[in-house]
């Protein structure tokens, strides 16, 4: 049992191992299957932003190497095995750019200019390093604009895709798929836009209704990629849960419908049962959690630790996640480096850009109580919902072992039991706190 304590007295602390008694239990009970199961998970992370990769590559190389092997190795770390690339600039980069550039008024329309240099200095070594740690890494990427002389604005800041550039738009995201793949690092899925819903005033950004994206994707995109075979899978909308008539708008076209494989979501409107109602909607299409981000605005260590850990772990994944992102990784003393956007935001762990000093936050913790243990390939299983106000998740393991994930959002401790084969076992567990307890039947 490893336990996560609002005070910070325990993080993720190694308890005393908790046996099952012979005896049945007369506390409230948390019930989980043995058998049987839900969605499969890919794992959980979070985004190597530009400034992510800039702070740990700059680390001195061994303490570089201590890091990267304590986020991502499985066996020694806390086993991240899901995350998340810009394709291009986000608020997150020193300067907005995209792999196209072109000055004012002139186009490439066949793409002659296409290059992922930029991300070659920073980017390219961390992932490829990520991935040798930990090569179960699942990497996903989304942009936040189409080079400029494809939009309406005819810059990265807001604007519109031109219905003239959707073919090379296509082209670019390809393209960008191709020269990673080739680098060593395959693009699992792809988003169109990052918040598509959204034009951002001062960093990249592009608003995709519904129709362009349906059109996008199902006449261009997913026949480009369909076209050559490729493996890389579309999710749609990349946005909050208070819109989703939006993703159900682009699975009703039966066209755009035979190439969007997911739903991905963010955290910043609306309620997480949104992604239950696209997915009842549409059970055949999975559900992906790819964006939230802590910061200054809740600098409270116990109270983010209990809504992290209920919302964004157990609320993502009982409302069928296959996959659960955060947003930074990595940010500096200065929630940057960043260009724009969001100046006050929280990695999951703080680089100091002057010594190199690494601080883990409270979203570390709260990822490593599931990335740690949850390996990919897991299965959710059912458990009781809300027990004694316990909110609880629990997965079974390819190796068969089972994990039970409990916040106890009460203000008091609550003490509960879990049955299993006739056996039952029992712990309090502190007001306020996380706990992971993993066992085999």
């Amino acid at each position: 049992m490893w336990l996560t304590t609002g005070d910070q007295a325990k993080l993720l602390s190694h308890e005393a191992d908790v046996s099952f008694a012979n005896d049945a239990s007369t506390l409230p009970l948390i019930d989980v299957a043995d058998t049987g199961g839900y969605q499969e998970i890919v794992g959980f992370g979070a985004a190597i932003t530009d400034a992510s990769a800039i702070l740990i590559n700059g680390l001195a190389p061994e303490r570089r190497e201590l890091l990267l092997r304590e986020l991502f190795d499985p066996d020694s770390g806390i086993g991240l095995s899901f995350t998340r690339l810009t394709i291009g600039a986000s608020d997150f980069s020193p300067r907005h750019y995209t792999f196209d550039d072109m000055p004012p008024g002139q186009r490439d329309p066949t793409l002659a200019r296409f290059t992922i240099e930029p991300d070659r200095a920073n980017r390219l070594p961390v992932v490829q390093r990520a991935i040798a740690i930990n090569p179960a890494l699942t990497v996903m990427a989304s942009p936040w604009s189409a080079p400029a002389w494809m939009k309406t604005s005819d810059k990265l800041i807001k604007g519109s895709l031109r219905p003239d550039a959707y073919g090379a738009f296509a082209e670019y995201l390809a393209r960008y798929v191709d020269a990673y793949t080739a680098e060593g690092v395959p693009i699992f899925a792809l988003t169109i836009q990052n918040e598509p819903h959204f034009e951002p005033d001062n960093y990249p950004g592009m608003r995709v209704e519904p129709p362009a994206r349906a059109r996008f994707i199902g006449e261009y995109l997913g026949p480009r990629l369909a076209r050559v075979g490729s493996r890389t899978r579309i999710f749609d909308w990349d946005h909050n849960w208070d819109e989703p008539q939006s993703p159900l708008a682009v699975l009703r076209d039966s066209v755009a419908r035979r190439y969007v494989s997911g739903v991905a979501w963010h955290c910043y409107g609306g309620e997480v049962s949104a992604q239950s109602t696209v997915h009842d909607s549409f059970p055949s299409v999975d559900t992906y959690f790819t964006e939230c981000s802590g910061g200054e605005w809740a600098p409270k260590f116990s109270d983010n630790l209990v809504w992290n850990a209920r919302t964004l772990i157990i609320g993502t994944t009982r409302n069928w996640a296959r996959g659960v992102l955060l947003w930074n990784l990595a940010l500096d003393e200065n929630h940057g480096p960043h260009l724009g956007g969001c100046g006050n935001c929280r990695g999951v762990v703080t680089i100091d850009s002057k010594t190199g000093a690494v601080t883990r936050n409270v979203e570390y913790y709260v990822l490593a109580h599931a990335s740690r243990f949850v390996k990919p390939g897991a299965r959710r299983i059912a458990s009781s919902s809300v027990v004694d106000g316990l909110d609880n998740v629990a997965f079974r393991n390819p190796d068969g072992s089972t994990v039970l994930i409990v916040v106890n959002a009460a203000g008091e401790d609550r003490r509960f039991a879990v049955p299993s084969l006739g056996r039952a076992l029992d712990f309090a567990l502190p007001a306020g706190a996380v706990a992971t307890l993993r066992w085999r039947d």
